[in-house]
Formats: C-alpha cells, structure tokens, sequence
C-alpha cells in the first residue's frame, strides 16, 4: 500500500477519517453519553459510559473489528493479523471523563485507532499482528479514587481485587460492576499475558501549548513525567483576630502561603520539565475574625525523571521544615500518589519519528508529557510509545477543549504510516487479503 494513492487515509475511497474521528469525539461529548445535561461528565461504570460503550462497539463492528468487553469493562476491538491468534498492537487511551470535560481528552486516541483499522479493513490489508483497539474505563479517576484503574487490571498491576473501593455517594467497585454484569471476583482477569501484546500505540490532544506554539500539527512524546502528589497539613493556633498581637501568632494560612511561595519558587528555579502545584486548599475554623490554626493543601510535584521530581521534594520538605521551626507551627507531608516516570521505547519512538518525517516532510517534535496516560502504567505489559496531537491554546480539562480536524487527520496518516513501518520490522512482508 502506498499512502501517497489516496488524499486521505480514513478509508481507500478517501473519505476523511480525521473529520470523522473528531465528528464522533462531539457527539460522544453530550446525552446519553454524559451524564450531565449542561456539560460533559462520563465516569466509569456510569449510565453515560455503558451508552458510550454500546456506541463505540458498533463503530468497531463497522471499522471490521470483532468486539467484546474485558472483566474490568474496557471495550476492545479486534482486526486479526495474517495469522489467526497473532499477538497484538494495542491502540487505545480512554473513554471515561473528569467532570466539565473537553470532548477529546481520551476518546480521540480511541477514534483514532478506529480509523487505523477502517482504513486498514477497507484496503484488505493485514500484518504480521493483529490490531487490537481497548477503550480504557477510569484513567481519570473521577469517581473511584485511583487513576489508570482499568490500565492498570490490564497490565496486570492489580494482584487482587479491588475490595473496599467507594465512590463520593458511597457506592462500591463492586456495586457499580454488577450492574455492568461484571462481578469484582472477575475484576483480575482483565490482565493481558505479555506474549499476547507486542506493543501499546497511544495518541491524545498534547494538553498544552507547545505543539500550537511551534506551528506542528503532532508531536512524538519521549516519556511520562514522574509524578508525586501529597496532602500537607500546617497547624497553628486559632485565636481572636482582633486581640491575638502579631508577634504571638501561630497562623496556619501565613505559613501556608509562605509555604506555597517556596513551591513555587523551588520549580521555577528547578530544571526545565520540573512543576509543581497547590491545587486545593482548606482553612479552618475559616471565619473572617479567627486567626486560622490549620490549613491542608495538596502538591502535586512532576519532572520527566524521578531524580529531579525527588530532588525537588526534598528541597521543599527542608524548606517547610525551616518554615514550622521559625513560624512555630507544624507541617505534616503524606504522600498520596507515587508514579515513575514512563519512557517511551526508542525504537517505537524512532518509527513514530519516522512517521511524523514521512507524513509532515519535518523532523518530529519530541516533548516531554506532564500529565499522566495509560500510556505509563501500560509500559509495564508492553513496550509503548506515544504521538500528540495539537489543542487550541493548550486548553484540556475543559469544555473550550479544541482540535483541528487538518491535524487530527495528520495524526491518523503518522498512525497508519507508523504501523506500516512497524510491520516491517517484523522482517514480514504485509500481505493484501484475497479478494
């Protein structure tokens, strides 16, 4: 097959899949498939995600794939190789949402690996492996209280059950997947045996203004940031704000704001891929005349290595030691979440570079991803790599959330290309179904 045959690489009549990827993104971006009336919110084992589910699965019928529904309610088509039972490329990202959604965070990776495979079906061309595309269910985490939930059943990170899982309406894991038919006892069987998948394809909206910056329609990722994220908690002494002298203060919020300053200060003078964030903030007694005696903020500290992401933490963990010891106040720093940094695999990395040189006649832009993908936690079953797609302004988390379908359909022509130079280093020739 050659690429340069057709104008668009949706279909071999040339219908644009780009277009149709980022037409089937809107419409999944509003009810059934959302839960609210006035934006979008899908959360896993929702109302809206079961319709969203039943939706995608015909899509896959259609692209030419067989489908069906993993123990951990990820949806997964399959386009079966030259050989019966080949082990697989896996194209996925997510279909569940936060709360207030942009339409493509998540299920644009999924349209996308859709298309692959219509493409694909349409021109009556198989490869060395089969294509598999899975629509993840809780990447977000915005109803069960751990992120990649479903990503992580499938690589087989999850040795036992979920158990005591509930959401903010006290609802169980367990509660929710049986009226999914899905009973929790089952919830491991989800894990993919390592010789079953040779490699994770994942695309998505960059989620940031690098790619518009530079005028590049999609970006090559080179891995995941490390990520930590903690709950800190400073605690004064409430008193009087009207008799309580300044010098004899023990306020919470101060520290806490001079505590903030210094995590700002420390990631601005860090290395370049190091952020941090205060995200969430609480004051109590929160009176207009009471001196707050305690305050709980979370950090969220990121970096493309662990070295530099735990360096940082501990410049900010002597910094606020120093700053309880001179404010006299304590400060208590419990670590919530600890992600490792995901590289990419180099040599799928350097396919998808070639790819993106091939389709755009340009060097690839390489970028570091500061947000967290399934992408990370799947690179523990498969070697993965990962390809942006550029978004208005940066803008994700939100329903301004924007793509261009002229880039979208740039990303489907590295995809496609991508797999076909993949399938070359198989050292087998692709072969045309008989007709």
């Amino acid at each position: 097959m050659s690429l340069g045959t057709h104008p668009s690489h949706g279909s071999c009549s040339g219908e644009s899949g780009g277009m149709r990827a980022v037409a089937r993104c809107g419409l999944l971006a509003a009810p059934p498939y959302s839960q609210d009336e006035t934006g979008l919110f899908r959360p896993y084992l929702s109302a809206a995600h079961k319709a969203t589910l039943a939706t995608v699965a015909l899509w896959m019928q259609q692209a030419g794939m067989s489908v069906r529904q993993d123990a951990a309610g990820n949806i997964i088509g399959r386009y079966e190789g030259i050989r019966p039972n080949a082990p697989a490329l896996l194209i996925g990202s997510h279909l569940d949402s936060v709360r207030n959604a942009g339409s493509y965070d998540g299920p644009l990776g999924v349209m996308l690996g859709l298309e692959c495979v219509a493409y694909f079906a349409a021109c009556e061309e198989r490869f060395p492996f089969a294509l598999e595309v899975i629509g993840f269910g809780d990447e977000e985490g915005s109803r069960f209280p751990v992120s990649m939930l479903t990503s992580r059943a499938v690589a087989g990170l999850l040795p036992h059950a979920p158990q005591d899982m509930v959401d903010t309406q006290g609802v169980s894991l367990s509660q929710a997947l049986e009226q999914f038919g899905l009973p929790l006892r089952n919830f491991v069987q989800a894990a993919r045996p390592p010789q079953d998948i040779v490699a994770y394809l994942e695309a998505h909206i960059e989620q940031g203004p690098v790619l518009e910056a530079e005028g590049k329609a999609v970006g090559v990722v080179t891995g995941i940031a490390a990520q930590y994220r903690f709950l800190v908690r400073i605690t004064g002494f409430a008193g009087h704000a009207g008799t309580m002298p300044m010098s004899m203060r023990q306020d919470a919020l101060a520290a806490a704001a001079e505590a903030i300053l210094i995590i700002e200060q420390t990631a601005q003078q860090g290395a370049q891929d190091l952020v941090a964030t205060v995200g969430s903030l609480s004051v109590s007694p929160g009176a207009p005349n009471v001196v707050p005696g305690d305050v709980s903020f979370t950090l969220d500290v990121r970096a493309g290595t662990e070295a530099v992401r735990n360096a940082a933490v501990e410049q900010i963990r002597m910094a606020l030691a120093a700053l309880a010891r001179r404010r006299a106040v304590t400060v208590d720093i419990v670590q919530q979440q600890d992600l490792a940094s995901a590289p990419c695999d180099e040599a799928l990395t350097q396919h998808l570079g070639d790819a993106v040189r091939q389709v755009t006649q340009e060097p690839a832009r390489q970028l570091v991803s500061g947000a967290g993908h399934d992408a990370m936690v799947m690179a523990a079953l498969a070697p993965m790599c990962m390809l942006f797609v550029r978004c208005e302004k940066g803008i994700s988390h939100n329903p301004a959330e924007a793509v261009n379908s002229t880039d979208v359909e740039t990303a489907l022509q590295v995809m496609v290309r991508f797999i076909e130079n993949y399938a070359g280093s198989f050292g087998t020739k692709t072969e045309q179904m008989a007709g």
